[in-house]
């Protein structure tokens, strides 16, 4: 990363906000990189960081095997800000006491502030705040000041004598916190002294810098989907390296209903990107067939159009690089991120589905940024609307929202579904309030009526979502007079469908794909 930016380096302790801390410092344009408790020290001192923030965990600080940061942290003269479990390890490292306590703390609190002239500032005599801790600091290590309190915490806020040690028993991360990013924002510009240069237009210079750099005269051929990440990874890769570059479009038949005639239309014609159209539509069913199992089904697709980019490299010539779309959210629910104690969640074909031996090498540009920052960068690079607000789809395609086994009958009964869904999303105004809307083909077949005779035919669930990032989704309040209209086309229009069922399931404690 660029000298430039101002960095703040945050150690995951298994938080499930951890995630939420980078979000909230990127928002206040600085750059944030999440990196395992455990990280050795010099590999932390070697990125220069301005802050370092420790994130909550589930762990006890008292357990034989809690997770630890090196000591050297705490050295560094650089300001160190501890969130909850964060907190009680910075407490317990100065020689504080920290114990059980009598009264555990769950959601929202009142917290009364006793200093007010840093973290604080301007904010009053007190706010409210959320906590999710069973842990407290009983006694505070020496040569540091209580800064808050609450009912059931006498010490909730914690700073030292030199003002860059602060210790937080609350989450100023999560939206039920309200003054949290202010929070955050007094430490990282009053406490720590970050300019706030890192933006997505600043981004975009230095990617292109970068890229360049690595390809040199190379040639990179990049998967396009068609997407949101891969539009704008096609126009920022055109951008870095012009004809070096070449998509590959590979149509496996799991895409949205006439998805490759756009692809083409807009790519090939309008942006004069050198595009190869791959038809794998029967490669991709071949492998898949009698596959039910969601991991299979991730497994298989990813390998697979890893395969079909060698077989096309070959054609092309001197391409030794492999761009991919790939995210934050898509690295950290694949794989515990860079070796940090979070759980896997499901792996994603851009990261899950990777050969051990690979032949390309790999350009992942947005690989720890989030679906709304890569949003901003279309917009840096003058991608049109249509593109840049274009809802997500999953890497597997409509493999994963077909339960059970994919078979081209069933991809084209929930393509058609798709399409209704999209085009009322979109007629009732919609499209650009929910994060995701899109049609589940079930493995359920249920009894109906149609023309005085009995049916016994499919079942299609309609999914409508609003988040931020992916991380966390909720439930779309779509009013009964879409659903209806939803539900009446599907139903008259899709052969062998006669039942329509709405999804009113979160995440967490569901994910937004039903696989």
């Amino acid at each position: 990363m660029d000298q430039s930016y101002d960095k703040v380096i945050i150690l995951d302790f298994g938080s499930q906000y951890t995630q939420l801390i980078a979000r909230r410092v990127r928002e206040l344009k600085i750059y944030s990189e999440i990196l395992p408790c455990n990280t050795p020290f010099k590999n932390i001192a070697r990125k220069n960081p301005r802050a370092i923030i420790l994130s909550g965990g589930p762990a006890s600080v008292s357990s034989k095997y809690s997770p630890a940061c090196s000591s050297k942290v705490f050295d560094m003269e650089i300001p160190v800000l501890g969130i909850c479990y964060g907190m009680q390890l910075m407490a317990k490292h100065f020689k504080g006491r920290v114990l059980s306590s009598s009264r555990r703390e769950y959601g929202r609190a009142q917290l009364f502030i006793d200093r007010s002239d840093d973290l604080f500032k301007g904010l009053g005599k007190s706010i409210n705040v959320w906590m999710s801790h069973g842990d407290g600091v009983k006694r505070l290590p020496g040569g540091f000041k209580r800064v808050a309190h609450s009912a059931n915490s006498t010490n909730a806020v914690m700073r030292n004598r030199d003002g860059k040690m602060y210790g937080l028993q609350f989450h100023p991360e999560v939206v039920h916190t309200p003054a949290g990013k202010r929070i955050l924002r007094n430490f990282l510009y009053g406490v720590a002294g970050c300019a706030g240069r890192w933006t997505m237009k600043s981004f975009v210079k230095h990617s292109v810098e970068e890229i360049k750099s690595m390809v040199g005269d190379d040639c990179v051929v990049c998967g396009l989907s068609g997407g949101v990440d891969s539009s704008v990874l096609a126009v920022l890769l055109n951008r870095a390296i012009g004809k070096k570059l070449t998509c590959v479009f590979v149509d496996n038949g799991l895409l949205r209903k006439d998805e490759h005639k756009k692809v083409i239309k807009t790519f090939r014609g309008h942006y004069r990107i050198a595009l190869k159209f791959v038809d794998a539509k029967k490669r991709f069913l071949d492998k898949l067939k009698g596959v039910e199992d969601p991991e299979k089904k991730r497994k298989i697709i990813g390998n697979e159009f890893i395969r079909v980019f060698e077989e096309e490299t070959k054609k092309i010539g001197n391409v030794k690089w492999l761009a991919q779309g790939t995210l934050y959210p898509d690295v950290i629910e694949s794989v515990s991120l860079r070796g940090a104690p979070s759980a896997t969640i499901k792996s994603h074909h851009n990261v899950g589905g990777l050969p051990k031996k690979m032949k390309l090498k790999l350009i992942e540009p947005f690989r720890e940024l989030f679906k709304d920052e890569v949003r901003t960068v279309g917009g840096e690079l003058n991608l049109p609307d249509e593109i840049i607000w274009r809802q997500p789809f999953p890497g597997p395609g409509l493999a994963v929202r077909i339960i059970g086994k994919v078979t081209s009958k069933r991809l084209d009964i929930l393509k058609e579904a798709d399409a209704i869904v999209v085009e009322e999303i979109k007629r009732a105004g919609y499209y650009r309030k929910v994060w995701q809307a899109f049609a589940v083909l079930l493995p359920v077949k249920s009894v109906g009526v149609m023309g005085d005779e009995r049916t016994y035919e499919n079942t299609i669930a309609v999914r409508a979502v609003n988040s931020k990032d992916g991380m966390t989704a909720d439930w779309v309040r779509l009013p009964y007079g879409l659903l209806g209209t939803i539900s009446n086309r599907i139903i008259n229009e899709v052969n062998e469908v006669n039942r329509v069922v709405y999804d009113i399931s979160s995440k967490p404690p569901s994910t937004i794909e039903w696989e």
